[in-house]
């Protein structure tokens, strides 16, 4: 199937894309493919040099007549997030991903693609390659690590980058010039509890949600997507107003930054609650498809009777926990008071786990106005101190301040409007774009974000829109044929 993928226009790009995705390339396990990026610089015999943490540096001097234009650096992350359904049989550090054509758009079958920020790197390959393609002296920056704590970004150090333009080719709408984003910190509660013994009074009942939309818990919070984790809870909640019940485990979420798409717990009800068990639940479950019909038409809840389990957390100790996880913010905190549509700040209630006398609470909260973000943590703190949670924060970023009046940005801006006919979306945006780390040792970059249109990213509906790959390809190299010339 990936070979119709290696067929696409353009085919320099799709080939490299091809390639890149038959490594498995997780978070914090990137070894092969900076390998493969390593073997790819020196196979073209290109000046290759990777940091301390695994950044790869690839140079390629400028085409013929490009000589005097300003050096630009083109930057992407080479991990990529990975989620599959339940149902996909797939194993992500030995396979490569499996692909195919969909109309016009590039999906994977039951897992997330790639895309994300696959199509960037794919792209600087070409460009590093291409023999035929105008372009100044370049330099194609590939960053680790970038989805579960921009460990790339951070540790990078000055004097590694030498170019005066920085282009980030990680946006997901390819009529978006992006040039500002929000920052982040990663926020984890644990706490402990004791067990109890459950003796055969209880029914032992295993709960599901599954089916949700999830998603960028950046760029998706805006839509109002149901969280897995919230959901859950929100059933619990409206269940121990009626009934006596103590919870076994629960494991809800994955990544911290995608909005969580199954829950499954484990409960113990008394066996004379059950009918009202049932009333509470079919009540509930009413509610919530009417609720996420749009946002998540495939949503499901299931419950089903399972072999007893012996131990659980006590009555008490289970209503503390759900209190504490219903009162955590999650979702929208506020909207930007000066740029219409944005989301200032957010939180995404990305884990929820509780087994054998441990309970743990982990999200990621995002916001581009610093004291925001930690008055935020500040509510997550306080929900979490109902079950004495310690709270730790890590992965603290900030965020990309806007320079709207930056040189490549108003070139850029110019050059949409010229080729496309109409005018590009200038703005900053919800994600954690690496733009603004490297910005901390490198400060006079001018820097711009954009990319072709990604949908469902950091989930396995995850896709890319072939034509728009071909639009945004073509505005790439038109842009590298306008960089100015050197001061």
């Amino acid at each position: 199937m990936s070979k119709n993928v290696a067929a696409l226009e353009p085919q320099i790009m799709w080939k490299n894309f091809c390639d890149l995705n038959a490594v498995p390339r997780p978070s914090k396990k990137e070894e092969r493919v900076i390998k493969f990026m390593q073997d790819f610089g020196k196979k073209l015999g290109l000046p290759t040099k990777t940091d301390a943490c695994g950044n790869v540096l690839i140079t390629k001097p400028a085409t013929p007549g490009m000589e005097n234009r300003k050096k630009v650096t083109l930057q992407s992350h080479l991990d990529m997030v990975h989620q599959k359904n339940n149902d996909t049989v797939f194993d992500f550090d030995t396979e490569g991903i499996k692909m195919y054509v969909d109309c016009d758009w590039v999906k994977a079958e039951g897992t997330t693609l790639g895309s994300d920020n696959g199509i960037g790197v794919a792209s600087i390959m070409a460009l590093l390659e291409s023999t035929d393609i105008a372009h100044p002296e370049i330099e194609g920056f590939f960053t680790v690590d970038e989805e579960t704590g921009m460990t790339g970004a951070f540790e990078l150090k000055a004097g590694f980058l030498e170019g005066e333009i920085l282009l980030n080719l990680d946006t997901e709408d390819d009529d978006e010039l992006t040039i500002g984003c929000a920052g982040g910190v990663n926020v984890s509660g644990e706490a402990f509890y004791d067990e109890i013994e459950m003796n055969q009074n209880f029914e032992t009942i295993h709960l599901t949600v599954k089916g949700l939309s999830g998603g960028h818990s950046g760029m998706d919070i805006i839509k109002g997507l149901g969280n897995a984790n919230k959901l859950m809870n929100r059933f619990m909640h409206e269940l121990m107003e009626e009934v006596v019940f103590s919870i076994i485990e629960i494991e809800g979420g994955g990544l911290r930054n995608a909005i969580p798409r199954e829950s499954n717990a484990i409960i113990g009800v008394a066996k004379k609650d059950l009918e009202t068990f049932t009333k509470v639940k079919d009540q509930f479950v009413a509610e919530i498809l009417a609720e996420y019909k749009d946002t998540d038409p495939n949503l499901t809840f299931v419950t089903e009777a399972i072999e007893h389990r012996s131990k659980g957390a006590s009555v008490e100790s289970s209503r503390k926990f759900i209190t504490a996880v219903y009162a955590a913010p999650n979702g929208i905190y506020r909207m930007s008071p000066t740029i219409e549509g944005l989301v200032q700040t957010s939180n995404n209630l990305s884990q929820v786990r509780m087994k054998e006398g441990k309970a743990e609470v982990l999200c990621l909260c995002r916001s581009s106005v610093d004291s925001e973000k930690h008055d935020e943590v500040r509510t997550i703190k306080a929900a979490l101190s109902i079950i004495d949670a310690k709270v730790t924060l890590d992965a603290d970023y900030p965020g990309w301040t806007p320079e709207p009046s930056s040189k490549i940005v108003a070139m850029m801006s110019d050059l949409y409007e010229e080729m496309f006919d109409q005018k590009a979306h200038v703005i900053a945006c919800h994600a954690g774009l690496e733009c603004g780390i490297i910005g901390t040792n490198y400060p006079n970059l001018d820097m711009v974000s954009f990319g072709p249109n990604i949908r469902g990213a950091h989930s396995p509906d995850e896709k890319v829109q072939i034509s728009s790959v071909q639009k945004y390809w073509r505005f790439l190299l038109e842009t590298l044929k306008r960089i100015p010339l050197k001061d």
